[in-house]
């Protein structure tokens, strides 16, 4: 049997300032420094993450899958000029489901072509459980984020995994397996969700994360279908178990640099990678390390929009929020297109920053009303945005998951 995976806590040497706040803030004295580096013990470190809010550079937040019996030593750390590459244990592409490859590759083309994560992004971990080995999570909670009487059921599903390791940042996704059959007799696909919490988790520290699940109950052609592994998800129980593959994904992941910005588009349920990025911008708000947050969501209406009453409690000087309704009564349809050409100054201003990363989730439907907005506004300011997206895809700064 393959030994378990343990995550272990590790500061890169190469942008860390030897300040000591890491090892004041340390309380069971897991962090100690020489001469050249600031090191972790892995038998001491308990994952508690005291350390990582005094952190002004981020150095601090490296984590790495090893097995216990090859965690990296404090001999080893001291003689690093710079971390490791993750161990054969993140998979860049290789070995995965089938299905996988083929939604992730729908997901993204829209954007035009290969964009690599951002330069300051964290290691993602990738495809650690598979569908013959996967991992499995208990429910700890299913809150419905849509009021009763509200036509969409879209639901905050709380996952905790226990003692089993498994790493996610923001921005990834993970695969769900139904149970049961379809009418062939085959066993049903493994569907992808994004994760809808923070890397330390719904409950920081804990070994859990969030999605944001949509009970599917209409068809694209209009007629009544109830979705197989939505329904599942949205009827399961506190306490019920459910086998859990992933995790997926190795671009669509916010970067981790002081100063930088995010521009974030979405609709429904392509919220939940903006929620994972708000969240933990938002627990280290205090440090203003972070550039400026600016968010475009779209829903029918406010009773149908999910994280609507948390969204409104958020600081206008932390997020710029501008939502589009387009069925409230009386008043014209908005999309967030047309928020955007109003934002026509913001936008720009963001498009063009260096340090400003785009992020576009929801419904496929969205992409072309998206990137004709940037037309127009790069347009009407005297710039191309054909060649503006060309040189966001080589920095790693334009990032599309639509379904």
């Amino acid at each position: 049997m393959t030994a378990p995976l343990a995550r272990q806590h590790l500061i890169d040497p190469e942008i860390c300032i030897r300040c000591n706040t890491c090892e004041e803030s340390c309380p069971i004295d897991a962090i100690s420094h020489d001469t050249r580096n600031y090191v972790v013990d892995f038998a001491t470190c308990n994952g508690c993450n005291a350390c990582l809010p005094p952190c002004s550079t981020g150095a601090i937040d490296n984590w790495r899958n090893v097995r216990p019996a090859e965690a990296y030593s404090i001999t080893d750390q001291f003689g690093w000029d710079a971390l490791p590459a993750q161990r054969g244990l993140v998979v860049e592409g290789a070995g995965l489901p089938e299905e996988v490859e083929r939604l992730t590759a729908l997901a993204s083309a829209g954007q035009g072509g290969h964009s690599p994560a951002p330069h300051s992004a964290a290691t993602p971990s990738v495809n650690l459980y598979s569908l013959a080995n996967p991992a499995i999570a208990t429910i700890s909670g299913n809150f419905r984020l849509t009021a009763d009487g509200a036509s969409s059921d879209i639901r905050h599903i709380v996952l905790d995994f226990g003692t089993t390791r498994f790493p996610v940042l923001e921005g990834q996704s993970i695969g769900i397996i139904p149970p049961g059959h379809d009418a062939s007799g085959r066993p049903h696909f493994l569907r992808l969700y994004s994760v809808a919490s923070p890397r330390d988790g719904e409950r920081p520290s804990y070994n859990n994360l969030a999605l944001t699940v949509k009970r599917v109950d209409i068809g694209h052609d209009g007629q009544a279908v109830a979705g197989v592994c939505s329904n599942y998800l949205c009827d399961l129980n506190k306490g019920d178990t459910v086998r859990v593959t992933g995790p997926y994904g190795k671009n669509f992941l916010m970067p981790n640099h002081a100063g930088a910005s995010l521009l974030m588009i979405c609709t429904g349920t392509g919220s939940a990678p903006m929620r994972a990025m708000t969240e933990y911008r938002r627990r280290r708000m205090a440090l203003r390390e972070g550039g400026r947050l600016m968010l475009f969501f779209g829903a029918r209406a406010p009773t149908e929009l999910p994280y609507f009453g948390p969204l409104m409690k958020l600081p206008p000087d932390f997020i710029d929020i501008n939502l589009a309704f387009s069925r409230l009564p009386g008043e014209p349809k908005h999309y967030v297109q047309d928020l955007i050409r109003r934002r026509a100054d913001d936008v720009l201003a963001l498009l063009q920053e260096t340090d400003a990363y785009v992020y576009v989730c929801g419904l496929k439907g969205m992409e072309d009303g998206v990137f004709q907005a940037f037309r127009d506004i790069c347009r009407a300011h005297g710039s191309d945005w054909e060649q503006l997206r060309a040189s966001l895809l080589v920095a790693g700064r334009l990032h599309v998951e639509t379904y």
